[in-house]
């Protein structure tokens, strides 16, 4: 019987050479400063940030006087969206001691920009909060379908992989950058994220085990379990142009699961298969992990997380670790991120990092 490490580092082999295998030419690791945004793109209507403001944050008078940032540009391929714009949130403090810190990544067709409360609660708290742009959103954006476009290119070209993975390889990039900080503990770096950036802390934890922590928010879900038990509608309808161009170049009269299951195939192969839930998740033990959803949430169906749950805990206890795990579907609540999930999630950096 394979042990958890075999199972993770085989995991992380073949994730990494279907990476690579969509890169552009390598580059020196290099960040250049860059100035605020002023106007972020969003792609959508501007998602409400009520739940972000109700993080916790220290009573600081004057608190964005006290506040270092920093807006960066970081390099991690030679691609026109291998520019990773950053924005990073810290205490303005003498002492030369590392401090934890926490990548947060935004949901799809919004920005940093939109994650700055978030940022400042985890800043005013000691830690270094870094903010990004995933690709073909906000900096990495030339128009409100950037995104979209990407996902039909891929669909028509196959070389990019803009549904997650891309992304992925930017966070690798990205923690080669954090843990060469001197203001940065690179053993306590931690990553969360909402819907589209729960998924990419989700990933980015099972690929580089680098972040310590990880707490993704209503992103994980079961890829071929939806497929297979007629539950991809809502996932799909939150991506349908893709699925629409991939309908018609089937000849399909109506979007049906071939369609889904080949299109997840294209954008971001081995997503319904070996790299879905089931295998992935279990990849993250024993660093401390714990996924927040909605019990009602149509984009995460709970009959999806049956097996990847089970498979998860059976792993953390292997490795001696079962307090690192941790699974909550919040009642009543569908595909959206509550003030509850930000507690919770704030409670669990503050325990483990």
């Amino acid at each position: 019987m394979e042990t958890p490490t075999h199972e993770a580092d085989e995991f992380r082999s073949e994730f990494l050479l279907l990476l690579r295998s969509r890169r552009s030419a390598q580059v020196p690791l290099v960040v250049d400063s860059s100035k605020p945004v002023e106007n972020p793109i969003f792609q959508s209507p501007v998602p409400s940030s009520e739940a972000l403001e109700s993080c916790p944050r220290e009573h600081i008078d004057n608190l964005n006087d006290k506040l270092k940032e920093e807006n960066l540009h970081l390099h991690t391929e030679a691609a026109e969206q291998g520019r990773l714009p950053l924005l990073i949130l810290s205490l303005k403090e003498s002492s030369n001691q590392r401090r934890p810190a926490i990548v947060f990544m935004h949901g799809t067709n919004a920005n940093k920009e939109w994650l700055r409360p978030w940022l400042e609660a985890y800043a005013s708290r000691g830690y270094v909060a870094i903010g990004l742009d995933s690709r073909y959103h906000g900096e990495r954006a030339d128009s409100k379908t950037a995104y979209q476009d990407a996902l039909i290119s891929s669909w028509r070209n196959g070389d990019t992989l803009p549904f997650i993975f891309d992304t992925v390889w930017d966070l690798i990039k990205l923690a080669d950058y954090l843990t060469q900080r001197e203001d940065i503990d690179p053993k306590r770096i931690g990553i969360t994220g909402i819907s589209l950036g729960g998924m990419h802390a989700w990933f980015a934890a099972a690929a580089d085990t680098r972040y310590s922590v990880a707490v993704p928010l209503i992103g994980v879900q079961g890829f071929r379990w939806a497929i297979d038990n007629d539950a991809w509608q809502a996932r799909v309808d939150s991506l349908k142009p893709v699925f629409e161009e991939a309908r018609i170049d089937m000849g399909k009269n109506e979007i049906d699961k071939e369609v889904v299951d080949k299109v997840w195939n294209r954008i971001a192969p081995g997503l319904a298969s070996m790299f879905d839930s089931p295998y992935s998740l279990p990849v993250i033990a024993p660093r401390p992990l714990y996924v927040l959803n909605g019990a009602e949430d149509p984009r995460c169906p709970l009959g999806g997380l049956v097996v990847p749950l089970k498979r998860a805990e059976k792993a953390y206890s292997i490795t001696a670790s079962p307090e690192n795990f941790k699974f909550r579907a919040e009642d009543g609540v569908g595909h959206e991120v509550t003030r509850f999930m930000i507690k919770e999630s704030s409670d669990w950096f503050d325990k483990f990092l």
